[in-house]
């Protein structure tokens, strides 16, 4: 690449000219003495970076000053924030400490570039690297919340600039954003940042379907536009005849919610009717807000008939993130649904800048759902026994939910997630109660702790002294904070259990005359297949393990080696990849230099050649390949971004493999017949099973077929569709399994 010419000039002139966009998106948050804090910030990230350049080429400059303006333009950050989106990389890829940042610019900004750091350094590698740097940005978080928002930033930036990097890169970033960063822009609100992390990721996992939905709306775009003109005119004199001041538009919904929504109701992209929702923001004074959305509700639905069911009043109760908002969904004027979304400016302004907009409005709204929000991370941070990725798994659990709101015997409002049971209002309002709970009374009539709870249900808890909590209680919480309450009193008394078992096992030892030592504990934790130590003097409380046991381990003693069980060290990964298949017919190629490997596939989405795919490699079971969007992926490579290889599909075609098809449609006389002579006679495909389910003249089957590659499946599909009274035909993966990490 000697041959690439740099002209250092056009350069310099381009990076001016971006640090003069970026003033210019500050200009209505700075103040005396900003200006020179933002110019002094840009220089050191200008001198410190000077040498290095992007993937693309260009200088990484760059990156900081976008992620700035992101920073300012589209989340609506200050001074302190542009200052730390410009530095955010510079202790990490360069010489400049955190020391330096704080002389320079005060504790403040040091604190924040801190939690924006990566973790680095060796650490037990069976754990994340990935959770452990999100929990630490979290534990910032808790003080802080710009850490996230730039964050946020920064995230946007790459995923706007991620076609230069390598197809595995992409992957592992496409999935972290879907798994964590696009429900945390939800969280705090950001749902234009949402949606277009969304879609990015969905571009690089889903390109073909993206592509496809992308060129559906480009197609329909002026009929689309016309429509929303008529749809809004009406509405528009109605409101101005009132005296109301309102800007209308309509906005198209995001590729990624169109496919969900396709996936869902499994629909094919011609019947999904919400494509896009009408907006109507008025311009009201803050004492007339309410009354206000609800004028413009009720002139919406003289003109269009609402649907009943679809009403949602965020302006009365706003969400947790502090979303408010009118939705109702109407008849439009050609027999179609289409959705009304109807808020102020005010209220607009914090949906679209979320947390930032929060801050700026916080005297004067009364919600403060986010703060509580904010407490309840804080609260979860506290457990320090959690595991980085269970905390994850937690975490992620509650970004995403929408809210109930629930009422205490006296009245006081609770909002929890959709799915919560009596057991996690019982946490909520205070550990102790949780713990002991033994039911409750919702709307004065007893249930169950795990009862489901719904919008407006009021509840009383009932408690006991007697009560402790249980392990299947993990099974009926959703909360995260009522599932670390209970992880760690299950810990607490597993520890008093094991104490007991420490000394069993200690008389035990004495009278086999083996030696009391870390070293032998060690050896039988291993020869007992146990995770810990703690595991094993809790199992010989229990009487899992006995003196019978303790003497065939003696027995067997010498061929036991001393090496904890179920780790993966960066040298077995790499002997994995080494180990070269010599057979010829293999279908696969695995790794950056594309070699032959051992490998199987796995159950959870039974990939086939021609689908997207990647490897992981296993604790135990050597690589397994997995469709990119298979159900686990997206977790997979998240959490254990390290394990994950590139692999591609040679053209070779003498292999058959499993994959599952749903068909529906209307009954009919011989239809299965039609069905089988398709698959067995036409495409010479063999059947592994076929249910089949009629109901009132409605025919569902599912058939797992043995096909060679996509190509192949998707002529089948083709094919069976043409069959007479076959209204669809989908692929589907034959397991549900969850795919673990080992």
């Amino acid at each position: 690449m000697k041959d690439i010419v740099i002209d250092l000039e056009a350069e310099k002139n381009e990076i001016l000219k971006r640090y003069r966009a970026l003033l210019r998106a500050s200009k209505s948050t700075l103040q005396k003495g900003d200006k020179r804090m933002i110019r002094k910030a840009f220089d050191m990230a200008l001198e410190s970076h000077k040498d290095m350049r992007r993937k693309s080429g260009e200088p990484y400059i760059y990156h900081p000053i976008a992620v700035a303006q992101i920073a300012a333009e589209e989340i609506g950050l200050g001074t302190t924030s542009i200052v730390c989106a410009l530095l955010h990389d510079v202790v990490e890829d360069t010489d400049v400490s955190l020391d330096d940042i704080e002389r320079e610019f005060g504790k403040k900004v040091a604190k924040i570039i801190d939690g924006l750091t990566k973790i680095s350094g060796v650490f037990d590698t069976n754990s994340s690297l990935q959770a452990e740097n999100f929990r630490k940005m979290l534990l910032t978080l808790a003080d802080d919340v710009r850490v996230i928002l730039i964050k946020l930033a920064d995230r946007l930036h790459n995923m706007r600039t991620m076609e230069f990097m390598p197809r595995d890169k992409q992957l592992k970033l496409s999935s972290e954003t879907v798994y964590l960063y696009a429900p945390l822009a939800h969280r705090l609100g950001l749902y234009a940042i949402k949606s277009e992390l969304e879609d990015l990721s969905m571009k690089y996992m889903e390109s073909e379907t993206y592509q496809f939905i992308k060129n559906k709306l480009n197609e329909k775009k002026a009929e689309r536009e016309k429509f929303i003109r008529d749809f809004i005119d009406p509405i528009k004199k109605v409101l101005e005849g009132q005296g109301l001041q309102a800007d209308m538009f309509g906005r198209p919904k995001s590729i990624h919610s169109i496919w969900n929504k396709m996936k869902k109701k499994a629909i094919p992209f011609e019947e999904v009717y919400d494509l896009f929702a009408i907006r109507i923001i008025l311009d009201s004074a803050p004492e007339n807000e309410k009354s206000d959305c609800w004028k413009a509700y009720s002139i919406v639905t003289d003109l269009y008939r609402p649907n009943p069911d679809r009403l949602r009043d965020w302006v009365s109760s706003p969400k947790a993130n502090g979303y408010e908002s009118l939705h109702t969904t109407v008849m439009g004027p050609r027999g179609q649904w289409v959705e009304v979304q109807i808020r102020t400016k005010r209220m607009n302004e914090i949906a679209e800048k979320g947390f930032a907009a929060h801050w700026k409005y916080k005297e004067s709204s009364v919600d403060n759902g986010l703060d509580q929000w904010i407490q309840k991370v804080r609260d979860m941070l506290k457990n320090p026994d959690s595991n980085a990725l269970d905390f994850l798994d937690d975490f992620k659990m509650n970004l995403f939910s929408d809210e109930i709101f629930i009422f205490t015997p006296k009245g006081a409002l609770i909002q929890l997630p959709s799915s919560a049971t009596a057991l996690d209002f019982a946490f909520e309002i205070h550990t102790d109660v949780g713990a002991s709970c033994i039911g409750a009374k919702v709307n004065h009539k007893l249930v169950p702790l795990n009862y489901k709870l719904q919008n407006g249900d009021q509840v009383e808890i009932i408690t006991s002294g007697k009560q402790t909590p249980k392990e299947d209680w993990l099974n009926i919480v959703v909360t995260a904070k009522a599932k670390a309450k209970i992880k760690s009193s299950l810990k607490e008394e597993k520890r008093k259990i094991a104490e007991d078992g420490k000394e069993i096992l200690e008389r035990k030892l004495k009278s086999l005359k083996i030696t009391y030592n870390s070293e032998n504990l060690h050896k039988l934790s291993y020869y007992f297949k146990l995770p810990s130590t703690q595991e094993l003097f809790y199992n010989v409380a229990k009487g899992l393990i006995d003196l019978k046991d303790l003497k065939e381990y003696q027995a067997s003693e010498k061929s036991v080696e001393n090496k904890p069980q179920d780790k993966i060290d960066t040298d077995q990964v790499q002997s994995l990849l080494k180990s070269i298949k010599t057979k010829d017919s293999d279908m696969l190629l695995i790794g950056e230099d594309m070699q032959k490997i051992d490998y199987t596939l796995a159950n959870c989405c039974n990939p086939i050649p021609g689908d997207d795919v990647f490897g992981f490699i296993t604790v135990s079971e050597g690589i397994k390949i997995h469709r990119t969007n298979c159900p686990n992926a997206t977790k997979l490579m998240s959490n254990y971004g390290y394990r994950v290889v590139k692999a591609r599909w040679t053209n070779q075609q003498e292999l058959a493999f499993l994959t599952g098809l749903r068909i529906t449609g209307i009954d009919d006389v011989g239809l299965i017949n039609k069905l089988t002579t398709v698959i067995s006679n036409d495409f010479k495909v063999n059947i592994r099973s076929i249910t089949v389910d009629s109901d009132n003249g409605i025919f569902e089957g599912s058939i797992m077929v043995y096909v060679n590659d996509t190509e192949h499946l998707e002529n089948l599909i083709k094919r069976l569709k043409m069959v007479r009274g076959i209204t669809a035909v989908t692929r589907f993966d034959s397991a549900p399994a969850v795919e673990r990490a080992s």
